[in-house]
């Protein structure tokens, strides 16, 4: 027999969000796979053996051998229900049209062979797409999987914890409203009737929709959208998260005619929304060494085309942050008399990172070099102030001015 295991990778305050969900998971799959994790804090060349280069990364392994990155939910029935079919059959055998029937009335799409058809649940069964559809092309292993990769998920999935990291891939919008398939089916298509019917006339511009329960998201929405647990009523509330991360929100009343959400959608395809930026408010002073940046000031402050900019993104629970803080803050004193450089920070929890920013873990450190805004550095060096000064004396566009410890602190 196959030797399953699904490792998991860790070294920051990221994982301490996936931790419970893990360690729920690995209780449920005792005696059927087991969980371990890496801490690659401890043990940096094993993670480094198998490419581990971010955090939290889960892989599975197969007879002691490093067979594929995890690419499931990352909730605890999520994992379940994904490794459960990791370790199972890859397909079983359906001899009488009833096991057809009970085979395909499930939760989620089901695929036949050897006439390959692609059921879609029949709990979302609409007119604006297909229940059933026919596999035409010649079968191999490369058309089979882009065939089901393609259309699993239909024209508007209900979008789960469990689904969410193959949906989230793509430009997409969503309509979070009270939706419960198990209790009412049929109030829970109400909306998302209305969501396809609109969303059929802009399906070839490359966006894709999904309907999703609010309550299955309040944390996301609060903390990505801003909405409040009342916000919005018994009406859907929309949004937009492209696949580079802009987000955008419909903050015209959901209309049973659809001509709100018909409007929201004209305006994102001809460029008329504001981007939704998550951002503390701008300090009101800022005067200190090292400048405090939040989304707002992003552009103002680290894109200036005037500066060479060394920004921290950081968390304000993580311990290398606290560590950092001092040797960080001494540098900004030293180099606090030149006016070409800046030295910043921004909390990376309470802010919206910009495209280009690729965080992470924290502290997360970038140079952005005068001249030259649109390629940010990673900066991978040692953290103390004579490696930073020899870091910047080799990128900036200007030479530091180095001037020592500042004194009218």
């Amino acid at each position: 027999a196959c030797s399953l295991i699904l490792i998991l990778f860790l070294a920051c305050g990221h994982c301490k969000k996936l931790a419970p969900d893990f360690e729920t998971a690995a209780t449920r799959l005792k005696g059927t796979v087991p969980l371990a994790k890496v801490d690659c804090t401890a043990s940096p060349d094993t993670c480094g053996r198998f490419g581990v280069t971010g955090y939290p990364t889960l892989k599975i392994f197969r007879n002691g051998e490093d067979s594929s990155s995890y690419d499931g939910p990352r909730s605890a029935d999520g994992i379940v229900h994904f490794m459960k079919k990791q370790a199972g059959p890859n397909s079983v055998t359906l001899r009488r049209e009833a096991d057809l029937e009970a085979f395909v009335n499930h939760f989620d799409a089901s695929v036949v062979g050897k006439r390959v058809l692609l059921f879609r649940p029949p709990r979302l069964s609409s007119k604006f797409e297909e229940s059933v559809l026919r596999f035409t092309e010649t079968i191999t292993t490369h058309t089979l999987r882009r065939f089901i990769r393609d259309n699993i998920f239909g024209m508007c999935p209900h979008l789960t914890n469990e689904n969410r990291d193959k949906l989230k891939g793509q430009d997409l919008l969503t309509a979070y409203y009270d939706l419960d398939y198990l209790q009412n089916p049929k109030g829970s298509n109400y909306w998302r009737n209305r969501v396809m019917k609109v969303g059929s006339q802009f399906a070839s511009q490359g966006l894709s929709f999904a309907v999703a329960n609010r309550r299955d998201f309040v944390d996301e929405l609060e903390e990505e959208f801003g909405l409040g647990a009342s916000d919005g009523g018994d009406l859907p509330f929309v949004t937009i998260r492209t696949r580079q991360g802009f987000k955008y929100t419909m903050r015209e009343e959901f209309t049973r005619d659809g001509k709100s959400l018909e409007r929201f959608l004209e305006d994102y395809f001809a460029g008329r929304l504001k981007r939704y930026i998550k951002s503390e408010p701008i300090p009101e002073k800022n005067k200190g060494p090292v400048k405090v940046v939040v989304a707002e000031s992003f552009e103002e402050i680290v894109n200036d085309p005037e500066k060479d900019v060394l920004i921290e993104f950081y968390a304000p629970w993580c311990g290398h942050c606290k560590s950092l803080e001092p040797k960080y803050k001494e540098l900004a004193e030293q180099l606090y008399s030149d006016p070409n450089i800046v030295i910043a920070k921004m909390d990376a929890t309470a802010n919206d990172v910009p495209q280009g920013f690729d965080v992470q873990g924290f502290p997360t450190i970038y140079f952005a070099q005068a001249g030259k805004k649109d390629q940010p550095k990673r900066y991978e060096g040692a953290h103390e102030v004579k490696d930073f000064i020899k870091y910047l004396k080799g990128e900036a566009l200007h030479v530091p001015v180095v001037s020592g410890v500042r004194e009218d602190l």
